[in-house]
């Protein structure tokens, strides 16, 4: 047997076309399923199907595991302000929110992370000082913010 170019040339081993890759394999541990909602659906995880993905034992490339892990993006931040003692139900739309472990409101975590849907998760804030803060989603693929995306109100007479 012998491998050859597309124009008929014969490819020796030493010149078998091919580089040395920066992502190494990994071999999967456990079987990976991959879930989908049953049509359009509303995003909810309940009336999905799941798949077989990977069985334990495949090898796969580190970067195609990475693939699977899309970054969270955020449409909207609703209300868009509260008072700054903190205990506002935040609702935050985007995509990919499924993955989100914590928000935060400036430099303070957020309590009571929800989430509803890979498109909605709700949060409530904590105590803040007066004026707009940058709200950040952390999950697997790392940080997105949304600068002045919540704004503490000051109190009343304050």
């Amino acid at each position: 047997m012998g491998l050859y170019r597309q124009d008929g040339t014969r490819i020796t081993k030493e010149a078998f076309p091919a580089a040395p890759l920066d992502d190494p394999p990994v071999r999967v541990t456990e079987d990976v399923y991959v879930s989908e909602p049953y049509g359009r659906g509303d995003g909810q995880p309940e009336g999905s199907k799941r798949f077989m993905l990977y069985p334990a034992g495949t090898i796969v490339l580190r970067s195609v595991v990475d693939r699977l892990f899309t970054a969270a993006s955020i449409a909207s931040i609703s209300p868009p302000k509260g008072p700054a003692d903190g205990g506002t139900t935040v609702t935050i739309k985007g995509a990919n929110l499924d993955g989100v472990s914590t928000v935060t409101f400036g430099s303070s975590a957020g309590t009571d992370l929800r989430v509803h849907s890979a498109g909605e998760l709700t949060v409530k804030t904590p105590t803040g000082e007066a004026g707009a803060v940058t709200v950040a989603l952390t999950d697997d693929s790392g940080a997105v913010s949304k600068a002045n995306g919540f704004t503490y109100e000051a109190p009343a007479g304050g």
